[in-house]
Parts: structure tokens; sequence; C-alpha cells
């Protein structure tokens, strides 16, 4: 540690500092504006949406809470919060596991279905818009190489972006 505290800070090149600051800038405003989509058009916030979404495009409808949480890239406690929320509209159910009693399964009720296919359209054209329509496919498929990477970079042992 002392080595990493004695070292001259590693600065950004003034393309990394214009680059930082662009990324920063897409991760606050997208974040903002598909909230916002969502929000407007369907009374629930980015996170429930996802939420909703991963359960959607399991297999049975149903995934146990801790793999839910890296999922929709959330923590056990904020993904509790919210399926609490989407329990209360009648859109989950949570149950113990009858594989390991241990675990939680969150399952996506009719109603939630109906609710997922009701808020599709309208946030796969915000996704669309915002993200895919100013960029070339070959953009695209840098986008997913470099997103990857910071990810990986972020957290090595990361599983879920192959399911992705």
């Amino acid at each position: 540690m002392d080595n990493v505290q004695n070292q001259e800070p590693r600065w950004l090149s003034e393309e990394e500092m214009e680059s930082w600051l662009v990324l920063v800038s897409v991760l606050i405003r997208l974040s903002a504006a598909l909230d916002g989509q969502l929000q407007r058009d369907a009374g629930i916030s980015h996170f429930e949406y996802q939420v909703l979404a991963m359960l959607s495009m399991s297999e049975e409808q149903s995934v146990r809470m801790s793999e839910l949480a890296a999922l929709s890239d959330g923590s056990l406690s904020r993904l509790s919060h919210v399926v609490k929320r989407l329990e209360k509209r009648g859109w989950v159910r949570r149950t113990p596991d009858p594989a390991d009693g241990r675990y939680t399964l969150a399952t996506l009720t009719v109603e939630g279905w109906k609710k997922v296919v009701e808020t599709a359209p309208g946030h796969v054209e915000a996704v669309r818009r915002y993200v895919f329509d100013p960029i070339t496919k070959a953009q695209v498929r840098q986008l997913r190489d470099i997103g990857r990477r910071i990810s990986l970079a972020i957290d090595p042992d990361e599983t879920c972006l192959g399911g992705r």
C-alpha cells in the first residue's frame, strides 16, 4: 500500500479527460432520460423495470433474489425494497425456493407480465433513440466490447455479462 501512496498519480491525458467527462455525462443523462421516460409512460422507475424485465426473460419467470440482484445490477437490500413495492402492485410475489428453503424466489405474476408487455415498447424505443440510432453498427459492437471491458475491470468475477 505504501508504494501506491508514494507514487505520483497517473493523471489523465487531455484526450482521456475529455473521454472521461463525456462518459460521466452519458451515464448521468442516459440514466435520467430512461428513468424519466419510464416514470412518465409507465409509472415505474428504470430499476423497477429492470427487475420486471429480468424476471420476464428468465425460465419460468422466477429467479432467486440473490441472482436477481446481480442480473439487475443492484444490491440485495435495494432489490428487496423494490420487490416489496412490486408485490404491493401485484406484479411480483416472493416464495421460499422449493429446492432450498434458505433462498427466496421472486416470481413475475400474470399482472407483472402484462406490465412488462405494456411497458417494453416505449422503453425499447427510448433506448433505440438515445443509444442505437445515433451510432453505426460497427460502433454498436465497439460499445458492447468497451462496456464489457469496463465492467470486467470493475468486477473481474462478473458472471451476468455472458447472459446479456
